[in-house]
C-alpha cells in the first residue's frame, strides 16, 4: 500500500482517483499540476491540489508515490515529459491494474493504466507509461514498449512488438508477428497486417498509410 499523488485534475486523473479509492490498496492523498493550472480553490475531489514544481517540500519522494494517469496527446511525449519530471524528482510512480484484468506471468512497467476487462496472455511485457483502456486482448509472447496507448477493445495478436509512442484506436486489429515502428498511429477499426513505418498513420481493413506523420497529430 502506498500513500499516492495523482498528477491532473481532468478526466483521467478523476478515473484514476476513482479506481485507486475503489479498486486498489493505495489511498489518493493529493493531486499536483504545473502551478499555472492550480484552480482557484486548490482542491478537487476533496483533496488538496499542489503546485508540482515544489511538491517535494510538502511530500517527500521518501514517503509518497506518483500516479500520472495522461491523456495521449502529441503521442504520448507529454505523458513522458511529465513521466520524466517526477523521476527526476525522486519519486516513485506505481501503476494500477484492475482486479478485473486477467494477466498472467509476464512483466509490466510503471506508472500503468490497465483497466478492467484487459487479457494479457502469457510471456508478455509491458513497458513503462503505458495505458490500456478497457477490454483489450494483448497476445502472448508479445512485447510493448514505454509510453504507448491502447483505447479499448483493441486487438493485438501473439508474438508482436509494438515501439514507444504508439496509439491504437478503438476496434483496431494487429496480425500476429508484426513489427509495430515507434510513433505509428493506428485508426479506429483500422486492421494492421504487414510492419509500419516510423511516425506515420494507420487508417482503413486492410489498413493504408497516410501521406501525413503522425507527428503533427
Amino acid at each position: 500500500m502506498a500513500n499516492v499523488i495523482i498528477f491532473g485534475i481532468q478526466d483521467f486523473a478523476e478515473l484514476a482517483h476513482y479506481y485507486l479509492e475503489n479498486d486498489s490498496e493505495h489511498d489518493v492523498i493529493a493531486f499536483a499540476v504545473n502551478e499555472c493550472y492550480l484552480p482557484d480553490n486548490k482542491m478537487f475531489k476533496g483533496l488538496p491540489v499542489v503546485a508540482f514544481e515544489n511538491i517535494e517540500k510538502k511530500y517527500s519522494p521518501k514517503e509518497f508515490k506518483f500516479f500520472a494517469p495522461m491523456a495521449p496527446q502529441k503521442m504520448n511525449t507529454l505523458r513522458e515529459n511529465i513521466y520524466n519530471n517526477i523521476k527526476s524528482k525522486g519519486y516513485d510512480l506505481i501503476s494500477y491494474i484492475s482486479t478485473k484484468a486477467t494477466v498472467f506471468n509476464g512483466s509490466i512497467g510503471d506508472n500503468c493504466f490497465i483497466l478492467e476487462n484487459n487479457t494479457i496472455q502469457p510471456f508478455t511485457t509491458i513497458g513503462n507509461n503505458v495505458v490500456l483502456w478497457s477490454g483489450n486482448h494483448i497476445g502472448h509472447h508479445s512485447l510493448i514498449k514505454d509510453h504507448v496507448t491502447f483505447t479499448s477493445h483493441v486487438v493485438l495478436s501473439g508474438h508482436c512488438i509494438v515501439e514507444s509512442y504508439c496509439t491504437f484506436g478503438v476496434n483496431s486489429t494487429i496480425r500476429d508477428g508484426l513489427h509495430i515502428a515507434e510513433g505509428t498511429f493506428v485508426g479506429m477499426s483500422a486492421s494492421i497486417i504487414k510492419n509500419t513505418e516510423l511516425w506515420s498513420i494507420y487508417k482503413g481493413n486492410p489498413a493504408q498509410k497516410s501521406e501525413i506523420s503522425s507527428k503533427k497529430i
